[in-house]
């Protein structure tokens, strides 16, 4: 985009990238700071990152709420097995925090300390010196300034999706991990997932030839939990449907697909489109529970964007948590060899012999061979300890929270670094942008300085 078309978007950039009211005052201030955090450079520093090993990772936990109560779970046998201690828990309420330790003291013969009643007292457990790593499991608005804060008081730091809520936000954790040699991750379980590690691993032994495309999505009927004055404090999600339109969340389908095509190893995202809908479904359902409130909703009930990728692959990326319709994450990966589709889990082998023959898939026997052929190592490694944490989504929790830990203890990379994270969560604002100009292409900043043109393995294929 030149300098005339930055002009023309200045009153639309407050929301999605954190501009100030002083800021959009001024149409040509405005344009320059859009320019500046779409062409920003990175130093690259914080691939690779390693810290000194943790034998018994210290964790503070920071929001006591839905995912609080799942993730404080999650610890259970690396906390028995002094892989882990939960120290300190966080919340506003003092319910939430006494639940949280409830679940310790039945489960450990422990607690943590609490800290509740104003907004700050996060702040508290970031501040101790006895903290390793914070989990962050609040508001997505909170998880930025929870994260920056935490890597500036020497504490790794883990965070609920997305990691980023802005594009200064997204370029801010990439310059404080630089900086601080912290740990910054972004904890998107799906990336651990059984099928996504089955599809990975089958990518990575050559099943699938060479990528060429990859759909994925976040399609999930949240009405009910939108509207509800209880499941989301103070209602504070269906607030960014009232004022934004966009894909407000990217990861659970963009995280898997960027590790299938080496996304930061190799290739990166180049420009991405966005549109949505009209929106229909969210507001006839606040009519129908009676709350005009949330009538007036921006975000349509379906954002579809495509992303291509620097090598020339393209992904398909759909949002709609506004309509009745069954959950679907797509989870489609195309190749020159073999093509997947989730949901459910399917798998087509392109024979050579029957290569223009492309209408069946496997059938059940052929499709359970690949399955235990290529089941990644790590859920049959695991296969007991998963199914005693199946309550963190099928297993996939546990996983995540395993490795994050595991990787610490050892002094690893981790499998999902700073700048996975805040890619994966940079094209919600991207989106945001494409659909506000009429879908325009929107180029995708490197927050690499480069790094992400040399050739790595993924992390996620390592033995830990």
């Amino acid at each position: 985009m030149n300098r005339k078309d930055f002009l023309s978007l200045s009153s639309k950039a407050a929301l999605f990238l954190g501009l100030t009211t002083t800021t959009i005052s001024c149409k040509e201030e405005s344009a320059e700071k859009t320019n500046l955090l779409l062409h920003k450079s990175a130093k690259g520093t914080a691939f690779g990152l390693t810290a000194p090993k943790i034998d018994n990772v210290r964790v503070g936990i920071l929001g006591a709420g839905n995912r609080g109560q799942t993730l404080i779970q999650m610890f259970d046998w690396l906390v028995k097995n002094n892989n882990a201690t939960i120290v300190a828990v966080s919340d506003l309420k003092k319910e939430k925090t006494d639940k949280l330790n409830a679940h310790l003291k039945k489960t450990h013969h422990t607690t943590a300390d609490a800290y509740y009643g104003n907004y700050d007292e996060w702040k508290k457990v970031a501040d101790r010196d006895d903290i390793d790593l914070l989990i962050i499991a609040t508001p997505w608005e909170m998880h930025t300034p929870m994260a920056l804060y935490g890597m500036e008081k020497g504490k790794h730091v883990a965070s609920e999706v997305p990691i980023g809520y802005t594009l200064e936000d997204c370029w801010k954790l990439v310059e404080t991990a630089e900086r601080t040699q912290k740990h910054c991750m972004m904890m998107e379980n799906c990336c651990f997932n059984n099928e996504e590690l089955w599809v990975l691993n089958m990518i990575n032994q050559g099943v699938f030839g060479d990528l060429t495309h990859a759909e994925g999505a976040y399609i999930h009927d949240l009405r009910k939990h939108l509207l509800d004055e209880t499941y989301y404090e103070n209602q504070w999600r269906i607030k960014h449907h009232l004022k934004k339109d966009g894909n407000f969340y990217t990861t659970h389908g963009l995280g898997p697909i960027s590790q299938y095509m080496d996304i930061g190893r190799g290739d990166t995202f180049d420009h991405v489109v966005s549109m949505s809908s009209r929106e229909k479904s969210l507001s006839d359902a606040a009519k129908r529970a009676n709350l005009p409130q949330f009538e007036n909703v921006k975000c349509g009930d379906m954002n579809t964007t495509m992303i291509k990728t620097k090598l020339g692959k393209t992904i398909m990326l759909q949002f709609d948590v506004h309509s009745g319709r069954p959950y679907d994450r797509l989870n489609t990966v195309i190749g020159t060899k073999a093509v997947h589709e989730g949901y459910p889990s399917k798998l087509y082998i392109n024979e050579e012999k029957l290569a223009w023959w492309g209408h069946k898939w496997l059938d059940d026997k052929k499709y359970t061979e690949y399955r235990e052929k290529y089941n990644h190592p790590l859920w049959a490694k695991l296969k007991s300890q998963i199914s005693d944490n199946s309550v963190g989504h099928g297993g996939m929790d546990f996983v995540m929270i395993y490795r994050l830990i595991r990787c610490l203890n050892q002094g690893l990379p981790l499998d999902i670094n700073v700048y996975d994270s805040v890619l994966w969560s940079a094209v919600t604002p991207l989106s945001e942008l494409s659909v506000a100009q009429n879908s325009t292409s929107i180029k995708v900043p490197d927050f690499t300085g480069g790094t992400w043109k040399n050739k790595n393995p993924t992390e996620m294929l390592r033995d830990i």
